[in-house]
């Protein structure tokens, strides 16, 4: 997941400004994990995803090199291809190898530097395929470019388990706005994460060489940098724990003492042993999430699993 915005200037960000100061002062703090990725944190989670204890990444990668050209039968040729998030681009590849004859290649992220970077990439390892990024938050309603084949149907595309990084409610929402791009005879090619016991799941987020701490609390380092504030990194520990009752890992930081931090002109106080909670990490069965995507105007219609059944990547049709 990268949607991280490149304009440092806090007089142009006055909604983000907004968004942090409402979720410091919460009763249960909380940060979003949009901030997690700043150059240093996307180079963090790039080394994250090589880690043993990590399988989310590879176990996608794994699934989309199995069948890549199975889901590619059934979502047919010219399809209008619309990323949400654009990533490292590597099973975005995969996908595009397998389509036949693409119209189109529509990544959206609000990192508009990550994204030109990464939608020239594409743009020379498909010469013949247009692509057109659109620089926005995917999580609010935007606008799709016109693209000069007319695609036979839309898919949505949204690798990488990043739904299960927003609430229930909140990703029910995307899900609507996911149908919205889809149309009417669009289709959803989504990667979640599944439910598995709870010892593998706590591993994959308390890495043995500690670079998911350093990933967590390298957020603390972006709001310095790009909001102005002050948090010292050495004052806070990372956890990861699993919530049972809501199937979700839920990542924190936790303050070692009683602290002030400022931010934006704003005092925000910490007690000792206070929570900061910086992302959720839902797992889900294929039944429950079948269910919420049927809500947001989807109907199921396959999926692909690894050997273990610990990742899904399925696909939705709209109905």
């Amino acid at each position: 997941m990268n949607i991280h915005n490149d304009d440092t200037s806090l007089e142009n960000r006055g909604d983000e400004v907004r968004e942090l100061l409402a979720g410091l002062s919460r009763e249960q703090k909380s940060v979003s994990p949009k901030y997690f990725y700043d150059k240093r944190g996307s180079e963090l989670f790039d080394r994250i995803c090589a880690l043993p204890e990590y399988y989310l990444t590879r176990t996608e990668i794994e699934i989309m090199r199995m069948h890549a050209g199975d889901m590619a039968r059934q979502i047919g040729p010219g399809a209008g291809v619309i990323e949400f998030g654009i990533g490292s681009g590597l099973k975005t590849e995969l996908l595009l190898e397998a389509l036949e004859s693409p119209a189109s290649f529509v990544p959206v992220d609000i990192s508009e530097k990550h994204l030109a970077q990464t939608a020239e990439a594409l743009s020379l390892r498909f010469p013949a395929l247009e692509v057109r990024p659109v620089t926005a938050d995917f999580t609010q309603r935007f606008a799709i470019p016109g693209t000069a084949a007319e695609p036979r149907r839309n898919l949505v595309y949204f690798p990488g388990s990043t739904i299960g990084n927003f609430a229930s409610e909140t990703a029910l929402g995307l899900l609507r706005i996911m149908r919205e791009k889809a149309g009417a005879k669009g289709q959803l090619l989504i990667g979640i994460d599944l439910v598995k016991p709870r010892d593998d799941l706590l591993r994959a987020y308390n890495d043995s060489q500690g670079v998911t701490a350093q990933f967590n609390l390298n957020l603390l380092e972006c709001l310095n940098r790009e909001f102005g504030a002050n948090f010292k990194c050495d004052n806070f520990r990372h956890e990861a724990i699993y919530d049972e009752k809501h199937d979700r890992i839920e990542m924190r930081l936790v303050s070692l003492a009683r602290q002030q931090v400022e931010l934006a002109g704003k005092t925000v106080e910490f007690d000792q042993g206070e929570r900061l909670r910086t992302e959720f990490s839902h797992k889900y069965r294929v039944q429950d999430f079948r269910e919420m995507a049927s809500k947001a105007g989807f109907k199921w219609r396959d999926g692909w699993f690894d050997r273990r059944k610990w990742f899904a990547v399925l696909l939705f049709e709209s109905r």
